[in-house]
């Protein structure tokens, strides 16, 4: 009985692919690495916490989730958000937002809407995703520059422009050669060298061109990395600060939804294995949960580190619990040397991430697209960026709805019927096309109105009518009703059950052979 309300990957692995399985965790390990402690820092916390969301979340995301290939750890797209919350409510905020928003998860997964989240718009979820990576980038000018703020670097990007650009005189050319190497290799890799580590070769090379030069390291600002993990703690839980905590709890719900299931398509895309939505919305929960009682932030599938696991050999959940299990060894073993990471070589890895997430090639193709997609794209990235993500994404996806309804209205009408057969003077025939639902209702309400001379038969032909919402129904049992006053009977040809079933008690009688029945 459990199963079917609840039942994770790890429940069908297999350890008999475990050498496929461990290969892929060494690889995914080695990016996740550099890169879990790069987002923490861009974050506003210390580099020892997006280990911990990596370790901790990674492990559960895998084990309890419903992907076979899902990689789970700090998220990119979390930067801007996370921010936002510690210089609002700080780190113990954080943690709290963190662990209500694993119960909101859990939630989603356990009332079945793991299956609806995937309906967020193309145009939402590119726009959405390029406005982060521009913020993200802007957050990494300090570092990859070496300029020194006069006071905080704030969080808004209309506020934090006139401050770096007062800052200029500030700059240092090492951090800028160094971040400026890190960025060449890494592309430089990936490019002639794709099946090479090349986040981890190029942090491990600007790590050792640093000792040489005076750039900030990752121990100078934030001291030493602990070896191992800390003791799980609950934070303080007041009526007061889950008030604080609440609208950042529902943002990280919001995006993490969105975001693991975005990542957990394309592993099956990639795998051609099936996600359990549902199932990976609980697991997802349970990570946040568990993140956030050992100190960890926001944790959520990520795209980069799934597709890695997949391409690497991945068989199925084991590997991404092992790349969590080598992520601790390394904090037990090897932390100290974390703390010799040049902060500007973390920002040009950061650099790296933000220009991906941007995807100029799928936003050229969107403007290029439609009116509508254009339309949707350009407010959601102008919202994100100026105003706020969740507003972002509240606003493109009701403006994308629209676009939606406004296209499949322009598929529906109303006309002559085609190919009808010869009918009595009295028996008029009208063709009906397309959804008949409430965007549609106007147009085809402003045709049937048209009939001037009313007929004893008015038979409708929805036989190329896939379906009928109650503003459509509504609309036919008023015109029945009307046109019953003056005599006219109303039929529908050819409606399918689906049809048949939303039109019940409107009046209406249904006909499969108009000729045979009114001839």
């Amino acid at each position: 009985m459990f199963s079917r309300f609840y039942r994770p990957v790890i429940l069908d692995a297999s350890l008999k692919d475990w050498r496929g399985d461990l290969q892929a965790a060494l690889t995914v390990a080695i990016v996740a690495l550099p890169l879990s402690m790069a987002i923490a820092i861009a974050s506003g916390v210390g580099p020892d916490r997006g280990l911990i969301t990596a370790v901790i979340g990674g492990f559960l995301v895998s084990a309890l989730g419903g992907s076979r290939h899902q990689i789970g750890g700090p998220a990119g797209a979390f930067i801007v958000l996370i921010a936002s919350c510690v210089a609002v409510i700080g780190v113990e905020g954080l943690i709290l937002a963190t662990i209500m928003s694993g119960v909101m998860l859990a939630l989603l997964g356990v009332l079945k809407i793991g299956g609806y989240i995937r309906y967020i718009p193309y145009p939402v979820t590119v726009g959405f995703t390029a406005g982060i990576g521009l913020i993200i980038l802007a957050s990494q000018f300090k570092d990859l520059f070496g300029l020194r703020l006069q006071g905080a670097e704030p969080a808004p990007l209309l506020e934090k422009i006139p401050v770096l650009w007062a800052a200029r005189d500030t700059a240092a050319l090492a951090p800028f050669a160094l971040a400026l190497g890190t960025i060449g290799l890494i592309v430089a890799i990936q490019r002639y060298a794709p099946k090479l580590p090349s986040l981890l070769i190029a942090v491990v090379l600007a790590t050792l061109a640093g000792l040489a030069l005076p750039v900030e390291t990752v121990a100078q600002r934030f001291g030493a990395l602990p070896a191992g993990l800390p003791a799980p703690m609950l934070p303080e839980i007041t009526i007061e600060a889950m008030r604080a905590a609440l609208p950042f709890a529902v943002a990280f719900t919001l995006l993490g939804a969105i975001e693991s299931l975005l990542s957990a398509v394309v592993a099956d895309q990639m795998a051609g294995t099936r996600m359990r939505p549902d199932d990976e919305l609980i697991g997802q929960g349970i990570a946040n949960i568990g993140s956030g009682l050992f100190g960890g932030f926001s944790v959520t599938g990520t795209i980069a580190r799934t597709a890695t696991n997949v391409k690497a050999g991945s068989a199925g959940p084991v590997s991404g619990m092992l790349h969590a299990g080598i992520l601790l060894l390394f904090l037990i073993v090897a932390a100290p040397l974390a703390g010799a990471i040049p902060l500007a070589a973390l920002a040009g890895l950061l650099a790296i991430v933000a220009w991906n997430m941007m995807d100029l090639r799928a936003v050229r193709a969107l403007l290029r697209a439609s009116r509508g997609d254009a339309m949707v794209l350009i407010v959601t990235f102008a919202v994100v960026v100026l105003r706020d993500l969740t507003e972002g994404i509240i606003l493109g996806f009701a403006l994308g709805g629209a676009v939606f309804i406004a296209r499949m209205a322009r598929l529906s009408g109303a006309g002559p019927a085609r190919a009808a057969p010869e009918l009595p003077d009295d028996v008029r025939m009208i063709h009906l096309r397309g959804p008949l639902f409430f965007g549609a209702v106007v147009q085809i309400e402003s045709v049937l109105d048209r009939i001037r001379e009313r007929p004893r038969v008015l038979i409708l032909d929805m036989r190329e009518v896939p379906m009928v919402d109650s503003s459509g129904a509504r609309m036919i049992s008023d015109m029945t009703a009307r046109m019953a006053q003056s005599g006219t009977s109303v039929a529908a040809l050819g409606a399918s059950p689906v049809v048949r079933a939303a039109l019940r008690g409107s009046g209406l009688r249904f006909v499969h052979d108009a000729a045979r029945t009114f001839l």
